[in-house]
């Protein structure tokens, strides 16, 4: 009875998470105008909005430069973060690993005002690089926890027999550490171009007209017109984020079968 009791509860929990994403999907495909059901008749007239609009299309390469350059640098950064965290030799580390993390936990309008102001002084408000920085700056504690999570599994009996046969500590962590933190830096790299994807609050706080990304587009349409167009931006975000958790299952499980 208790098996059967947690796999209803477990069942219902998804469908607590999923009932959102079940109501408005199927509204990308409506040919009608509103957000209602029910649906008409199936469409794609809204994809083609979204391909055939000039500012749609902007915002969707906005997003993916965007995502991919906050992605990058936050990889960079949290992975060396990881590792000096590791190495046990940098002063105060677990305090340390808490200023990491405090971006998770701070109200995304705090930090919004902190970057704007911090931006502004160096001249970067309204630009590329400046959005990419904040977003960096949200993406880089989920790449320190998958990181430092990945490290932790790691044997440093390995590392030290390699150090012993000769090799230096950059071979050491090319050939031994990185390919064996490797899963955890992919899984790193997808939450952080999620969650850059997903951002909202700190794009409206230091992004000018020419950095409007497809989530601040989304936020501005429901605000202005709620269109199904909408739905179907939404429909594009989510099935890429699956996808690319589809792909870091993947190869974690064929890193597991190779293993």
């Amino acid at each position: 009875m208790l098996r059967v009791f947690q796999g209803l509860f477990g069942t219902l929990a998804v469908f607590f998470l999923l009932a959102p994403l079940i109501a408005i999907l199927p509204l990308a495909f409506t040919s009608g105008i509103f957000l209602n059901y029910p649906i008409p008749s199936l469409s794609l007239r809204w994809f083609a909005e979204l391909a055939n609009s000039d500012v749609w299309r902007l915002a969707i390469v906005n997003s993916l430069v965007i995502g991919l350059g906050a992605t990058v640098l936050a990889v960079v950064l949290g992975t060396l973060a990881a590792l000096g965290l590791r190495s046990g030799l940098v002063p105060f580390g677990n305090a340390l690993r808490t200023v990491f993390l405090l971006p998770m936990v701070v109200p995304a309008v705090v930090l919004g005002v902190g970057l704007q102001t911090a931006l502004g002084r160096l001249g970067l408000t309204s630009s590329y690089t400046g959005v990419i920085l904040a977003h960096a700056v949200l993406c880089v504690p989920f790449v320190v926890v998958s990181v430092s999570t990945a490290l932790q599994g790691i044997d440093r009996r390995v590392e030290r027999a390699a150090a012993s046969l000769g090799a230096s500590p950059v071979t050491v962590f090319r050939r031994i550490t990185f390919p064996l933190a490797m899963p955890g830096i992919v899984t790193g790299a997808v939450f952080a171009f999620a969650t850059s994807l997903d951002e909202v609050v700190l794009t409206l706080f230091v992004a000018g007209p020419n950095q409007r990304t497809l989530a601040r587009q989304m936020f501005s349409s429901i605000r202005e017109n709620i269109s199904p167009a909408i739905a179907a931006a939404a429909f594009i975000l989510i099935v890429g984020t699956l996808v690319l958790a589809a792909l870091v299952a993947f190869m974690n499980r064929r890193r597991r079968v190779a293993a």
